[in-house]
């Protein structure tokens, strides 16, 4: 009888270390899943640190470009039209530089099978404006083409700058024409009267803000237009050639639309070119 509580409690005693073994297995297997769960999460949380902190710097640099210019520089905002607001007459030749100088001048010459014209263009005042005329010419935008209108009666300008308007003769679409991108207009006088004087060459646009693009009027006689042109520049050498071009008059092709005709006396631009930057 004895002899058999030994063995029973023999057996207990097997049960119970056995269960303590299981036991014991059991923790230290949840304490190596702790233990790298644990370091498998350290681990990301420095990845993830680091990628947040590479992400950060990358926003940083990202946001320096594009907000804050360089010094001398402004910051140009091109609007490049969408596929469905072009035209057979819309000329592509990329957009300009994001950033353009803010001080200085440009000589800008327009050589035209009567002569040259020349003009000074203000960079404090256009940047943009200027950087865009550049970049135009840069890519041979205005070559071999002719200046579509003039007006002769309460106002006295020449248009120009549409490429399309090349070859023998004239077309409806002349005028129609321009860059696949538009800007915002710069300097415009508000506070001058006449606001167009005699001299200055301005942009053309839709009568819309921000919708410059490369058409661009001379002015050979004070005008009385709204204030919402940009002023580009100043005529320095050829207004008498513009003068004779007015003298020689229209031909009334668009008098009951805008004002003005083709002018009668032809005006090819042969190329336009931009100066350096001088101080």
């Amino acid at each position: 009888m004895t002899s058999t509580r030994e063995r029973q409690r023999a057996a207990a005693r097997a049960r119970l270390e056995r269960e303590m073994a299981q036991r014991a297995t059991a923790a230290r297997k949840r304490r190596q899943l702790q233990t790298t769960v644990g370091a498998g999460l350290a681990l990301l949380l420095v990845i993830a640190g680091t990628v947040w902190l590479v992400a950060s710097l990358g926003d940083d640099d990202k946001s320096t470009d594009t907000a804050t210019p360089a010094a001398g520089t402004t910051q140009c905002v091109w609007t490049d039209l969408p596929a469905e607001q072009r035209s057979p007459t819309t000329k592509d030749v990329g957009l300009p530089p994001a950033t353009a100088p803010n001080a200085g001048s440009q000589t800008m010459t327009i050589d035209t099978g009567l002569g040259p014209i020349t003009a000074k263009l203000d960079l404090s005042k256009v940047p943009c404006t200027a950087a865009s005329f550049t970049h135009l010419a840069e890519k041979n935008f205005f070559d071999n083409t002719k200046c579509h209108r003039l007006v002769t009666e309460g106002l006295k300008v020449l248009q120009c700058g549409d490429p399309s308007a090349t070859g023998a003769g004239w077309r409806d679409s002349d005028g129609t024409g321009g860059p696949s991108y538009r800007m915002a207009e710069e300097n415009l006088p508000t506070e001058q009267r006449p606001p167009y004087p005699a001299g200055v060459i301005a942009m053309a646009n839709s009568g819309q803000p921000g919708t410059s693009g490369s058409q661009f009027f001379i002015v050979y006689g004070d005008s009385e237009l709204d204030a919402t042109y940009t002023v580009l520049g100043t005529v320095t050498g050829g207004m008498d050639l513009v003068n004779q071009v007015g003298a020689a008059g229209d031909d009334g092709a668009f008098a009951q639309q805008a004002g003005g005709g083709h002018p009668k006396k032809e005006v090819l631009i042969n190329k336009i070119t931009m100066s350096p930057v001088a101080s």
